[in-house]
């Protein structure tokens, strides 16, 4: 059976970061900063992840000064590289052509298209203009979605180590308004025996306010092989799924 769990999240890691990485610390703080936060992802969570490159990363860090090429080549030496993509590239045109990535940039395109194409869990860049600007992110992340591809997550180092942080932490930190919210999911909750009597309660719900004129957005139908992903994960789970957890169309 698999582990899940036991699997490391993939990160592509975009052109910027290692030059992050490699260059020497900057007067400018905020530069600093960007090469500190570079350096604590790999020195402290190097080994929570699988970082991977593609040969638009590669190609990119060969340019400029000869000394740090070889430095940016040397961060990369043991990363595994994607091969090239059919789809990654029809990706691509279609994040340009919408407008989600400036026409001028197609590099970057194909970045997020590559990470999108291999379903890898993060992109981290520190390049704001076309990849983790957050206008830029949700045009990206819709243009994917319509394209079929679950979108991978554009972030920078410092939101992947503030992710990690957040999932190491055992008590999250709470307040009296977030004491009570939970205090009302679980006075909700408590409410039903099984998850088949908590859809029963939300068909009720959603029949009587349809009655009254409350307008629904209807649901998008599942991605293709929807039913028949989920069964095979059930069953490298080793667990039996119940046959009322099907989609269908009633």
């Amino acid at each position: 059976m698999r582990e899940y769990a036991a699997i490391k999240p993939t990160v592509y890691v975009e052109t910027s970061v290692i030059s992050y990485l490699t260059s020497l610390p900057s007067r400018n703080s905020l530069v600093l900063s960007r090469q500190e936060a570079t350096r604590q992802l790999w020195n402290e969570h190097f080994d929570d992840f699988e970082f991977i490159v593609s040969n638009i990363v590669v190609g990119e860090i060969r340019k400029g000064d000869e000394k740090e090429i070889q430095l940016r080549l040397k961060a990369i030496a043991d990363f595994r590289i994607l091969e090239k993509s059919p789809a990654a590239d029809r990706l691509t045109q279609l994040l340009l052509d919408s407008g989600a990535v400036p026409q001028n940039s197609g590099s970057d395109a194909q970045h997020i298209s590559i990470a999108t194409v291999y379903r890898l869990d993060y992109l981290i860049s520190w390049n704001f203009k076309h990849i983790v600007n957050e206008t830029k992110r949700q045009h990206i992340d819709r243009v994917c979605r319509e394209a079929g591809f679950q979108p991978t997550n554009l972030c920078t180092p410092i939101e992947l180590i503030e992710e990690i942080k957040m999932k190491e932490k055992p008590d999250p930190p709470t307040d009296p308004v977030l004491e009570e919210i939970y205090r009302m999911k679980a006075e909700f909750n408590a409410e039903f025996n099984s998850m088949e009597e908590l859809n029963a309660y939300l068909k009720e719900i959603e029949k009587r306010e349809k009655a009254r004129g409350r307008k629904y957005i209807p649901a998008p139908p599942p991605p293709p092989d929807f039913e028949k992903n989920i069964e095979k994960i059930y069953k490298e789970l080793g667990i039996k799924m119940k046959q009322e957890n099907k989609v269908s169309d009633a």
